[in-house]
């Protein structure tokens, strides 16, 4: 498992998560969320905040953290309640 030691890597990846939770939480798909986060660590790279390795963990955990169902659960356990408005409701 790759870990993020750099103080800005894990600043970023915080910032990012949250970013995710939040646009989940407002019905985006995991594909909306996968763009979101291209977007975001393309401009890191372009901007070269961070050094190549700290960038290159930092999206590999990214990569796994978007992946990971579990990353994504709702108020009741169901993840779906984040990506479909109708779901668990009747």
């Amino acid at each position: 498992m790759t870990a993020l030691q750099h103080p800005d890597a894990i600043r970023h990846f915080q910032s990012l998560c949250d970013a995710c939770q939040e646009l989940a939480h407002r019905f985006h798909t995991p594909a909306e969320l996968r763009l979101y986060a291209d977007g975001y660590l393309h401009a890191l790279r372009r901007t070269a905040v961070l050094d190549p390795l700290s960038q290159r963990r930092l999206e590999e955990l990214i990569d796994r953290w978007i992946q990971d169902p579990s990353s994504f659960v709702g108020p009741d356990g169901d993840p779906r309640a984040l990506f479909e408005p109708n779901a668990g409701r009747y």
